[in-house]
C-alpha cells in the first residue's frame, strides 16, 4: 500500500521546483493534491499533467482570500484535507546587509517575510478547520539557513529562523489534534526567485547555483534534486508511518552543518 493512499494534501508554490516535486511524489504515493500557485501558466501545466488527481488554484499565497480559496477548492473537490504544506518562498541570493540601502532593506524585508513567514501563517489558518476535522498535519519548508549562516543573506536566514519558531509554537498550540513539523533541505537547482525590491524577481536560483558548488558545500558531496527531498514530506504526512512526531524539523541538507573541507593533495 502506498504511504499516502486516499489522503489529501495542499501544497503552496506547487508549480515548480520542490513544490512541483512534492505534488508528483504525493500523487505517486496515492494522494490527491490541491495546489496554490501564483503563476497561471504553471497552474495550467499542473492541470494538464495530473488531471483529476490535482486541483490547482492561481493565487498569491500572501493573500488571505487566495489561501481560503485553495482550501475551499481542495475540500470541495476531494472531500477532505489531511496535510497542509507551506512551501512557497523567496530567496535573497545571499545579499549582505551592507549592500542594501535602508529603504531597499525595508521593502525587501516586507516582500520576503510576507511570503516566507506570513503566507505560512495564512495558509495554516485557512487549513485549520479542515485539519482539525481530519486530525491531520502541517509541514513547513525551511532550509539549512534555519540553523547556520551562509545559506542566504540576513533576510532569508532570519525568515527561516522565524519558521523554526512557527513550527514549535503551532505544534504546541494544535496538539493533540494536528501534527506540525518542518523539513529543512539544502541547496537544489530550482526556479526559486528573489524579492523585486532587490531586482531579483526574474532571476532563478538555478542561474547562480551549480552542481559542483552544491557538492563542495555538504559533507556527502552530492548535488540533490528536488525529488531527493520529497521522502521526508511523505513520511511526515503519512498517517501509518508517523504517529509520534510533532514540533520536529527534519534536517536533510546532506550534512551542510558538519561539512568538511579536504586538503589539497600534496605532490
Amino acid at each position: 500500500m502506498r504511504w499516502l493512499q486516499d489522503q489529501v494534501a495542499l501544497v503552496t508554490g506547487g508549480g515548480s521546483g520542490l513544490g512541483r516535486a512534492l505534488v508528483e511524489r504525493f500523487v505517486e504515493e496515492g494522494a490527491r493534491v490541491g495546489v496554490l500557485e501564483v503563476s497561471p501558466a504553471k497552474v495550467h501545466s499542473l492541470r494538464q499533467e495530473f488531471g483529476d488527481a490535482v486541483v490547482a488554484v492561481a493565487g498569491d499565497a500572501t493573500a488571505v482570500a487566495a489561501n481560503e480559496e485553495a482550501v475551499r477548492a481542495t475540500v470541495a473537490t476531494f472531500g477532505r484535507l489531511d496535510t497542509f504544506v507551506g512551501n512557497a518562498a523567496l530567496w535573497d541570493f545571499g545579499t549582505p546587509l551592507a549592500d542594501m540601502s535602508s529603504a531597499t532593506l525595508s521593502t525587501a524585508f516586507d516582500q520576503l517575510f510576507a511570503l516566507n513567514v506570513k503566507a505560512y501563517l495564512l495558509g495554516a489558518r485557512a487549513a485549520l478547520p479542515a485539519l482539525r476535522e481530519s486530525e491531520g498535519s502541517m509541514i513547513f519548508t525551511l532550509s539549512n539557513a534555519a540553523f547556520q549562516p551562509g545559506g542566504g543573506g540576513p533576510l532569508y536566514t532570519s525568515s527561516k529562523h522565524a519558521v523554526v519558531g512557527l513550527v514549535e509554537q503551532l505544534a504546541y498550540e494544535l496538539a493533540p489534534a494536528i501534527r506540525v513539523n518542518g523539513v529543512a533541505p539544502g541547496g537544489m537547482l530550482t526556479d526559486l526567485r528573489g524579492p523585486d525590491a532587490l531586482g531579483l524577481a526574474t532571476r532563478p536560483l538555478s542561474s547562480v547555483l551549480r552542481e559542483d558548488t552544491m557538492r563542495g558545500f555538504n559533507a556527502l558531496e552530492v548535488a540533490p534534486t528536488p525529488r531527493d527531498y520529497t521522502g521526508h514530506y511523505v513520511l511526515l504526512a503519512s498517517r501509518q508511518n508517523n504517529r509520534t512526531v510533532t514540533g520536529s524539523i527534519h534536517r536533510c541538507d546532506a550534512g551542510v552543518g558538519v561539512r568538511r573541507f579536504r586538503p589539497h593533495p600534496t605532490t
